[in-house]
C-alpha cells in the first residue's frame, strides 16, 4: 500500500453522491457543490448511497488519483449531512466544530 507523507486536509461530502463518476465527475462536484479547488493537494472523501463505498479523490501533483473502497459487510459512518464541507481537523471553509467520524462497523 502506497500512503502520503506529509498533512493533507480531508473533506468528507456529508451527502451521497453518483458513483458513476470518475476522475472528472467528482472534480466537477468538488468545485460546483463543495466550492473548492480538486487541485489543492486537500483529500475529498465521498459516500455512495448505502453507505458500504467510499471514493477518495486526491491531485498528487502528476495527476488526480482515486481511490475506491467496497465493504462486504457493514457500511461506513457518516456524518449527518450538512451543506458545508467539512473536514477532519474539525474546519470547513468557515469555522465549525469537529465532526466525530469512525470509519466503518461489521454489519
Amino acid at each position: 500500500m502506497i500512503l502520503p507523507g506529509g498533512k493533507y486536509r480531508v473533506f468528507l461530502a456529508t451527502r451521497p453522491v453518483d458513483f458513476r463518476k470518475g476522475h472528472a465527475g467528482l472534480s466537477l462536484v468538488v468545485q460546483t457543490v463543495l466550492g473548492l479547488d480538486p487541485y489543492c493537494g486537500a483529500v475529498f472523501v465521498f459516500r455512495s448511497k448505502r453507505g458500504d463505498r467510499v471514493k477518495i479523490l486526491v491531485w498528487d501533483q502528476t495527476g488526480l488519483v482515486m481511490v475506491y473502497k467496497h465493504l462486504e459487510g457493514g457500511s461506513f459512518h457518516w456524518p449527518t449531512p450538512v451543506s458545508i464541507p467539512r473536514d477532519l481537523a474539525g474546519h470547513s471553509t468557515n469555522t465549525w466544530p469537529p465532526i466525530p467520524w469512525d470509519l466503518a462497523t461489521p454489519g
